[in-house]
């Protein structure tokens, strides 16, 4: 999906505010704009960060067509002299961002983007799209994998997705936030996240019997073969015929039955009814996957059970994060910078968390040296410096009564540097990599952050320094 020219994949008030700034000279005033969200998908205690790798390929490829300058000119409302400028567009931006597979939290700033107010107005819509969606579904395979306690999860979602990019980058997304593979071969070409697949009920059904089209899927895949076992019925034609094709076809050849797969009725006791067929007829090692409409609270209820299931395969809960499909991502001005001083900009509303945090900002985690626990984020001046050889206070931005001191902790900046004048600066690691990153990074935090329901408040503290920047402004702005 690299070298797609996505420049025009924009809001149209996006090129009517650039035009205005063109206009009124300010399009090449350096702003600072910070991506951050508010609230994280079904009550969950944190989010995955997910989608830079496409941010860059996008930021790559700004290109303004001829087509393009035509269509705006066509409009007939655009200033002739910005659209000459549009078709000599050249990326000018530095942006930072935090590492795909980190986990984030409500109100940091998740990716900052600092350049002339034109460029950086320009590449808003694309920014929230990419990092909403992908960080919407790797939040959302984190809590499933979680869920199914340290047994594979496959992403089946592709028929369901909402469109082609939704289905490719959506694979990618659940793999990073910890799912085994893809049903989606687009994603493994593309991407190297794990294609797997057997047969669906239309194979069964093209054959006379059950028994035929199990063998003849035997005799093609011997050393891989899982089959559908609900087509007709489960426990008195489905596995029945997978043991007689086990015991007739694939014992001598040598192979075994790598498993049967689930995908419709009472799952929980058809897999203990299964288990326990497989198991007489002498195939323990046969696995039991599940599918069927999944999703965490489905998955975590079945092995309270008890429930006997090897691997589960997860589609539109998934690929659509069903229970909530919107990561409420947002691009926010911070601050402009005239005669070489930046001047904080903010955005107020009667609803407190609507508050934007001003400036030009950098987000720190502390560590515990003891365990190496996330103890909370700090969100500071881009030039503040945390001692850690000392205690460091944490206090509650809004109840600032609320507070502790911390010590013999260690902390990391979480904003990387990207793009330097519009040059990329980041070789994004391997998909396989990030992946391992996230479940080390997720591992790291609090079992009370990871409950489902009601998790402990991971705190997202401003430091002193920023936290009275802001509460200076708010009070200038008192009426």
């Amino acid at each position: 999906m690299n070298n797609r020219n996505l420049t025009m994949l924009t809001d149209f008030y996006e090129f009517t505010m650039t035009n205005g700034f063109f206009t009124k000279g300010i399009g090449d005033e350096t702003v600072y704009f910070d991506m951050f969200f508010r609230k994280v998908p079904d009550g969950g205690g944190f989010a995955i960060m997910a989608g830079v790798e496409q941010v860059i390929e996008y930021i790559k490829n700004l290109e303004f067509t001829s087509e393009d300058i035509e269509y705006l000119r066509s409009k007939k409302i655009f200033n002739e002299d910005f659209l000459k400028y549009l078709s000599g567009f050249r990326f000018k931006c530095d942006i930072w961002a935090i590492p795909e597979g980190t986990p984030i939290f409500p109100g940091e700033p998740i990716l900052t983007v600092r350049g002339p107010a034109i460029q950086a107005q320009l590449i808003e819509t694309m920014v929230l799209l990419t990092i909403n969606y992908q960080s919407l579904v790797a939040t959302k395979a984190n809590r499933i994998v979680r869920a199914a306690k340290g047994r594979p999860v496959m992403e089946f979602g592709s028929r369901r997705a909402q469109g082609g990019d939704a289905a490719i980058l959506g694979a990618r997304a659940a793999y990073l936030g910890g799912c085994a593979g893809t049903a989606c071969a687009a994603s493994d070409e593309i991407y190297g996240v794990p294609a797997m697949g057997t047969m669906a009920h239309s194979w069964i059904q093209m054959f006379d019997t059950e028994y035929e089209a199990f063998k003849a899927y035997a005799e093609n895949y011997p050393s891989s073969s899982t089959f559908l076992v609900d087509t007709y019925n489960v426990l008195k034609s489905g596995v029945p015929n997978v043991i007689r094709v086990a015991d007739e076809v694939l014992k001598p050849m040598g192979c075994r039955p790598a498993g049967i797969r689930i995908d419709s009725g009472d799952i929980t006791y058809l897999s203990k009814k299964c288990r326990k067929l497989l198991d007489d007829a002498g195939y323990p090692d046969c696995k039991i996957v599940v599918s069927n409409s999944l999703d965490e609270y489905i998955i975590r209820d079945m092995l309270l059970q008890g429930a006997q299931i090897d691997m589960f395969g997860v589609g539109e809960r998934l690929i659509t994060s069903r229970s909530e499909p919107v990561f409420g991502g947002v691009y926010k001005l911070a601050g402009i910078e005239r005669g070489g001083k930046i001047i904080p900009k903010i955005k107020i509303s009667e609803n407190v968390t609507k508050i934007t945090t001003p400036g030009f900002k950098q987000v720190y985690r502390l560590y515990s040296r003891k365990d190496s626990a996330a103890i909370a984020d700090v969100i500071t001046l881009h030039d503040e410096v945390i001692d850690n050889t000392t205690s460091y206070r944490l206090f509650d931005p809004e109840h600032t009564w609320k507070h502790k001191s911390v010590s013999d902790f260690y902390m990391r900046p979480l904003l990387k540097p990207i793009f330097r004048a519009g040059e990329c600066v980041y070789e994004t690691p391997p998909l396989e990599v990030l992946r391992e990153y996230c479940k080390m990074e997720v591992d790291g935090l609090w079992d009370e952050v990871k409950r489902f329901e009601n998790p402990h408040t991971y705190y997202v503290d401003l430091s002193e320094k920023l936290w009275n920047l802001k509460h200076s402004i708010l009070e200038d702005y008192q009426i």
